[in-house]
């Protein structure tokens, strides 16, 4: 049998990372994304006008990086959801709710003090590969 692979995920097509991490992680069978926050790709802007908006674009670099890897959507199967707010759950579950329409994975939400770039959501995964 041979030694596992490891490979470091980047894509323009997400923020960059904002410390010593990698935007995700693959082995021969599946991808460690790290946490995502609606940073804008090109400017690293938060995207934070409402947190419809912040939830979406979060979600949608957690996509972007999954496509990367070699995964998507549908073969996520494990998020875990940060958010400042617990009262923002509700709303944030409806965006959530746009990207995993069926088959939703196992999840885990948990309310925090203070996200980086003092972000609202973030929102991490682990997914199988294609």
């Amino acid at each position: 049998m041979s030694d596992p692979t490891r490979k470091i995920v980047s894509t323009p097509d997400a923020p960059g990372a904002i410390g010593p991490y990698s935007q995700a992680v693959k082995t021969d069978t599946m991808v460690f994304v790290s946490g995502q926050l609606a940073l804008d790709p090109a400017t690293g802007a938060l995207q934070n006008d409402d947190i419809q908006t912040e939830t979406r674009a979060a979600l949608t670099n957690l996509k972007a990086i999954l496509e990367a890897a070699g995964s998507s959507l549908a073969l996520v199967v494990k998020t875990t959801l940060y958010i400042k707010d617990m009262n923002d759950f509700p709303v944030i579950n409806e965006v959530y709710g746009e990207f995993f329409k069926t088959d939703a994975p196992a999840r885990a939400c948990i309310e925090v003090a203070r996200l980086p770039k003092d972000g609202n959501v973030e929102v991490d995964a682990i997914a199988l590969l294609k």
